[in-house]
């Protein structure tokens, strides 16, 4: 099904105006889902919009919003727009630092916070800003400095009687135009600095008409909203659910995905490969729990490998051993996930083939995709039919693509951002003399126009020898071992490449304790001659598929667990490249100190 959404306000008025008794749904205190209609969703984001209005907020004005996922994010999200305001979403996990900084840079006048915790932040450094208001979502009166978002909400019982629109909110609404600025998205900022991209009603409206259309999702379906809502990839899916009439079901902390998953059941999963990854390495550590498990698991893996081409067809294997491992192992992976996903889609950064395959032999087909903030963000997508594995899929049909002589993709089309928050000079550099948006991603296209992203430009290493490395799907085999929590390859300008590993300690500190090895410290457990022997095992088995001069050489194994926190990941779970370059710079050096040698 496609759309002729020309704002992201026909978005809003397309879900709450289907008449449905379920447009979201919330977990309350009790633990239990309650449901929003789309009457109450008009009512709701109608009041906020008016007090956001008595504050003087009017258009092109900004408002931030720093919060986990949840109902009342998409309300401010859609009263702000309906305003003809800008909002502008912040990770809940930035530090107080990085939250000042963004919103002194947009200008923001109110911030819409979820807890004290994301209150404090701002409060800490307002005085570095232009807010002019707080407004709390959790009831906390001992913060009195903030203003309630319950106090503008209507009464839930006023909500479902008598309804009748507000002709001027709608009129409001309705005279917002596609070229109006609707958000300023600031970038994860993988080379250190942070972006604020900007986006209009238009971009974004563009790519909803025809990035989902293939999926026919519909009243029937549901799908958690757990991936932030400050990263246009979750943000363009619920709005992508909402036009197609299905529910949201939010999950704030990331720790209770698993019970969501098994309450909610839902129909549709987006995840970002990380967290197919978890999932992955999840199954096989309990599979480790015996011989006969592993057994099971791999002879089920193999007989689902030789069936990867009907699914990838979209049908279901008949063979008598494949239907006998999908009673065995492949039923209770799905169960995982709920047990009613028809819909598994991956996005945010490189899915790896490994992990695709994998997936795949358990009988999991994941449509992968690719986009980025600055394309709202949908360039290309695998749909149901067709899918190949290891691409990214056909470009859009309302998307222009083409490779620079460097293998770089361009893009040109509707859903192209306007450019960078007071960074002119950025945004001229993004685009080449024809205006065709350089996106910093190799690329190639196969001879069925099926798009591959090899690597990031900026990420590509060149050894001494001139040969050049894409260190993404080395990283990505390599974090596809339960052993392995994160791995960046260097070695750019040296003679061979090596490797930093940072374990996943759960699984990395189990194994230990079943073999013995004291637990004294993570630095002694990183060095101890079994722990290195097992990691020099995992890269032996990713050096078997890469050509000799791809090869690690070299391996460290630190004592740290990679993390948002310490800096080394971006919020969107990606690699800091530069920070981890430069926080090991010592140890990496020594890697190369004698480069007449390769050995290990």
């Amino acid at each position: 099904m496609t759309f002729d959404l020309k704002t992201l306000n026909d978005v809003f008025f397309r879900a709450c105006s289907a008449g449905d008794e379920r447009v979201m749904q919330w977990r309350d205190a009790a633990a239990k889902w309650q449901p929003i209609t789309g009457r109450q969703l008009y009512q709701r984001v109608c009041a906020f919009a008016a007090a956001l209005s008595g504050w003087g907020i009017a258009k092109g004005d900004r408002v931030a919003i720093l919060a986990e996922n949840r109902w009342e994010w998409a309300v401010t999200d859609f009263a702000v727009m309906a305003l003809g305001a800008v909002d502008v979403p912040l990770y809940p996990s930035l530090t107080a630092q990085q939250v000042a900084a963004m919103l002194a840079d947009s200008g923001a006048r109110i911030v819409v916070v979820s807890s004290a915790q994301q209150y404090e932040k701002v409060a800490a450094l307002r005085d570095q800003t232009k807010i002019e208001r707080i407004v709390l979502m959790d009831h906390a009166p001992e913060v009195t400095q903030a203003v309630w978002f319950g106090d503008f909400m209507p009464d839930n019982r006023a909500a479902s009687g008598s309804f009748e629109r507000d002709s001027n909110f709608d009129r409001r609404a309705y005279d917002v135009q596609p070229e109006d600025l609707a958000t300023i998205m600031y970038t994860s900022g993988t080379t250190g600095e942070a972006k604020g991209v900007m986006l209009t009603h238009g971009n974004i409206a563009s790519n909803l008409n025809v990035s989902t259309a293939a999926f026919h999702w519909g009243r029937q379906d549901i799908c958690i909203s757990y991936l932030p809502l400050s990263h246009i990839t979750a943000r363009h899916v619920d709005y992508a659910l909402l036009c197609h009439g299905a529910t949201i079901a939010y999950c704030s902390p990331f720790d209770l995905l698993k019970q969501a998953m098994s309450e909610v059941r839902p129909t549709v999963f987006i995840g970002v490969p990380r967290v197919y990854e978890k999932v992955r390495q999840e199954v096989v550590r309990r599979a480790l729990g015996s011989r006969a498990t592993s057994a099971i698991l791999h002879w089920s893996l193999r007989r689902g490998g030789k069936n990867r081409a009907t699914l990838l067809a979209g049908a279901t294997p008949q063979k008598a051993s494949w239907k006998l491992a999908n009673r065995l192992v492949f039923r209770k992976i799905q169960q995982g996930f709920g047990g009613r996903v028809g819909t598994f889609v991956s996005g945010g950064a490189p899915l790896g083939l490994d992990t695709a395959s994998w997936f795949l032999d358990a009988g999991i087909r994941i449509q992968e995709g690719y986009g980025l903030t600055e394309t709202s963000p949908v360039v290309a997508l695998n749909t149901h039919l067709p899918c190949r594995m290891g691409s990214v899929g056909k470009p859009l049909p309302n998307v222009q693509t083409k490779l620079a002589a460097d293998g770089e993709l361009l893009v040109r089309g509707p859903s192209v951002f306007r450019g960078y928050w007071n960074k002119p000079e950025a945004t001229a550099e993004s685009f080449d003399a024809e205006g065709w948006f350089r996106t910093g991603d190799v690329a190639r296209f196969d001879e069925d126009g099926f798009l591959y992203i090899t690597d990031r430009k900026k990420d590509l290493l060149k050894t001494s020898g001139g040969k050049l490395i894409a260190p993404q799907p080395i990283e990505n085999q390599l974090k596809a071992d339960r052993f392995v929590g994160n791995a960046a390859v260097v070695g750019d300008k040296k003679k061979f490449a090596s490797v930093l590993i940072s374990p996943n300690f759960p699984a990395l500190e189990s194994w230990a304790k079943e073999k013995g090895i004291a637990l004294v410290n993570r630095q002694q457990l990183v060095t101890h001659p079994e722990v290195l022997a097992l990691y020099q095992q995992v890269v032996d088995r990713v050096n078997a598929s890469l050509a000799s001069f791809e090869t690690l050489k070299r391996i460290l194994v630190v004592a740290d667990e990679w993390t948002l926190d310490s800096g080394e990941i971006t919020p969107s779970m990606k690699l800091k490249r530069p920070v981890v370059a430069q926080r090991y710079a010592e140890e990496i050096d020594r890697f190369y100190r004698d480069e007449a040698t390769s050995h290990r």
